[in-house]
């Protein structure tokens, strides 16, 4: 395997093929007329795979949005922050009582959007170590709760949550479940339907390889039948962009009720179409190889891993820096080696980088990231063994 030219391991914004630029660049169309709809149609038949949903035909007319189980897909003009907004502020109202468990910086962001809209039970956990689902089903227990809400895979710290397990809980204590999944689909296992999951919502410039500033929800009928109920008894939250009404009146008919991402949508349409030709699954487990190679060889130069074992992700890895090195090795990995990889957040900072595997990264693009950033390494002052990085990844 052989890589040359820049290494961009960063867990989102992720590197963009040259079918997605070239659809982004494409002249300007109207947003209502026909063309505009071919493009929704194959938009929406791209996220129904990405969502791992029954699939529909990418072509106008035909009800792209739906397939044949009961969940419809909706773009969102914003970021996956804008499309988990939209989610929390239809679905709830502010008396509504919701659990969210959180052990990482976006699962509080949740937690803090959540806060606008409803009432927030906050299960604080230490970044990286594993939800207590013995403390959540005790909490699930207490019933009163109208739903719960995670962050399915924290990019911050390198951990995915026990989705299966949760949604058995939240199932059989009859809690509506909320997926913050805007670093997992399209590059972890999601099984909406099976784990019964009202909402998931997705960014594009994650996992699926698309654009940044476009997302995407999937929500089931009974997420849509509740939305519809609680705008008939008059104790919705306000809301006027991300009203889902409206969007789900438009969808039908492969529309937005506000003026689209036009060329956002034209590139991400092309970057799932290239997940669609990869393969879902085969996109999973190369994510999942090049995670393991990654978790392995730096496990083995003596490095420490933040996430859980049984719990880490595989879309991106979080490694703690060696005793003397800071974010200035990063700095000189990008400037001396050409690669690049991202920092820790918070009180993490300069104490941990971050790898990415999602998106459409190569085999042989991680691997000679991986045998760079020994180099730089050693080049810093580390003593570290000398291991050969190709059979990490095979």
């Amino acid at each position: 395997m052989s890589h040359e030219g820049a290494c961009f391991l960063v867990p989102g914004p992720v590197r963009m093929a040259q079918n997605c630029l070239d659809a982004m660049a494409t002249p300007t169309i109207t947003a209502r007329g026909p063309e505009y709809r071919d493009v929704m149609a194959r938009l929406n038949s791209g996220l129904r795979c990405a969502f791992n949903i029954s699939p529909s035909k990418p072509e106008k007319k035909t009800g792209s949005w739906a397939g044949e189980d009961d969940y419809k897909v909706i773009a969102v003009s914003g970021s996956g922050t804008a499309a988990m907004e939209m989610v929390l502020a239809n679905r709830f109202r502010p008396n509504d009582r919701i659990l969210v468990p959180t052990n990482g910086k976006f699962g509080e962001r949740v937690a803090q959007m959540i806060s606008r809209f409803a009432i927030v039970k906050h299960l604080e956990y230490e970044w990286g170590r594993a939800f207590d689902l013995g403390e959540i089903e005790e909490q699930l227990a207490r019933g009163n709760w109208e739903g719960m809400a995670i962050c399915h895979n924290e990019t911050s710290t390198g951990i995915t949550q026990d989705a299966v397990e949760i949604a058995e809980m939240c199932g059989r204590h009859g809690v509506s479940l909320i997926l913050d999944a805007i670093t997992s689909v399209g590059g972890l296992p999601v099984h909406p339907a099976e784990w019964n999951v009202e909402a998931v919502v997705v960014g594009a410039q994650k996992c699926t390889a698309g654009p940044s500033g476009i997302a995407a929800i999937a929500v089931n009928q009974k997420f849509i039948d509740r939305c519809k109920a609680i705008r008939l008894q008059g104790d919705s939250n306000p809301n006027y962009y991300l009203d889902i009404l409206p969007a789900l009146k438009k969808g039908e008919d492969d529309q937005t009720p506000w003026t689209p991402a036009i060329n956002l949508a034209m590139g991400w349409a092309a970057a799932l179409e290239n997940l669609k030709n990869e393969g879902l699954e085969s996109r999973w487990s190369r994510c999942a190889m090049m995670a393991n190679g990654v978790r392995n060889l730096f496990t083995d130069l003596g490095f420490e891993l933040l996430a859980d074992e049984y719990s880490r992700s595989d879309t991106v890895t979080a490694i703690m820096y060696p005793e003397g090195i800071d974010d200035s090795w990063r700095t000189r990995l990008n400037e001396e080696y050409q690669t690049q990889v991202i920092g820790a957040q918070d009180h993490l900072k300069g104490k941990m980088f971050r790898v990415g595997s999602m998106g459409e990264t190569p085999l042989d693009e991680m691997v000679e990231g991986c045998k760079r950033m020994i180099l730089c390494f050693n080049d810093m002052g580390c003593d570290l063994p000398n291991l050969e990085v190709d059979p990490y990844f095979v």
